[in-house]
């Protein structure tokens, strides 16, 4: 059965990048299709012309952004995602599994997991099958790999619950233009305020844990250990990180012009990308711009539109790109070594 197993993964792997190259394809597509005229041209096109189109509508976006704000969003993309890197290495350092694993292997390992969760979607399931392939490499078992990954997105979520709490309670008016979107951000300022207090007590509730060192959790012959103290003061570090990171982005791609500020760009991240991730939407595709346009209304729309572009490249579609190699890479090298390790018929 192993033996099929080895086989059966790379086909996995195979599959995974095939499936990522459509999904690439579709969404630069969407990228330059936004206009109905640019759309008909790409139902008519032939695939060639189809790309030139799309490379000219995806520039003409470009172009409205200033090379120095381009490089600033280039390196808060890289704060982002070491940030990430950092998930998988709090968790290793909860399980106690640190130790002979490499700073570089785990970040390629984060780097190929967040690129293809962020892009197809159910992060853990997808995130999930790439931990398990690199991390059981590593020595970890099944069950290391579950907690890894349910580590990392508890990391994720604290980190949104955090900065959220502290946005509500210094910019509570974010959630008024968002009444015209749902009737469940008809939110007064007080009881935004208040939510971002909630918010902050759970927190404190989970350091609070730490500290008194919670007993584990046993189910069966499974233990699950509480985080102690100096794991959650990591995720406070982490977890803010990435997600400012990320915001930085949008952040400095947009112009000065009808700029509300960091905190506020950090916020409409915040619950734009929450509700992407939440309705499984790849990248936020419609969320992440309706809840920026109503958020700040004095950026001209084509600047908003243009700053989540860069965002999607810089976040999303350049890492996609770069990650299928080293997908194929990793199973090649896997099935080589399953190869040369097989026992003879």
């Amino acid at each position: 059965m192993k033996r099929y197993l080895d086989y059966l993964w790379p086909l996995i792997g195979l599959v995974a990048v095939v499936w990522s190259v459509e999904l690439l394809w579709d969404k630069l597509k969407a990228e330059a299709g936004t206009d109905a005229a640019v759309q008909a041209l790409l139902e008519q096109g032939t695939l060639w012309q189809n790309i030139k189109i799309i490379a000219a509508g995806i520039g003409q976006k470009i172009a409205l952004i200033s090379p120095d704000a381009f490089l600033h969003a280039a390196l808060a993309t890289l704060v982002a995602y070491a940030a990430l890197a950092w998930y998988d290495r709090i968790a290793l350092i909860h399980l106690g599994k640190e130790k002979g694993i490499s700073w570089p292997y785990i970040a390629l390992c984060s780097f190929v997991t967040y690129a293809l969760s962020h892009n197809i979607g159910a992060s853990v399931f997808s995130g999930g099958m790439v931990r398990f392939r690199a991390y059981t490499a590593k020595g970890l078992t099944t069950a290391d790999v579950a907690v890894l990954v349910a580590l990392c997105s508890f990391t994720f979520a604290f980190g949104t619950i955090l900065l959220l709490g502290l946005v509500l309670i210094g910019e509570p008016q974010i959630l008024r233009p968002l009444g015209r979107l749902s009737h469940w951000f008809t939110l007064g300022d007080t009881t935004a305020r208040l939510i971002g207090f909630g918010l902050l007590a759970f927190v404190g509730l989970y350091t609070v844990g730490s500290w008194l060192k919670f007993r584990p959790l046993k189910i069966g012959k499974f233990e699950l250990i509480y985080p102690r103290l100096p794991v959650v003061a990591r995720q406070y570090l982490a977890a803010p990180l990435e997600l400012m990171g990320a915001a930085g982005i949008i952040y400095f791609a947009l112009p000065d012009q009808g700029n509300p500020g960091f905190f506020i760009v950090l916020g409409a991240f915040l619950l734009s990308f929450s509700a992407g991730l939440l309705s499984q939407v790849p990248g936020g595709v419609g969320v992440m711009e309706a809840v920026f346009l109503a958020v700040m209304p004095g950026v001209p729309a084509p600047a908003v539109f243009a700053a989540l572009l860069i965002w999607r490249l810089f976040y999303l579609i350049l890492p996609l790109v770069i990650s299928l190699p080293i997908v194929l890479a990793f199973e090649r090298g896997q099935l080589r070594k399953n190869t040369r390790i097989a026992p003879p018929p």
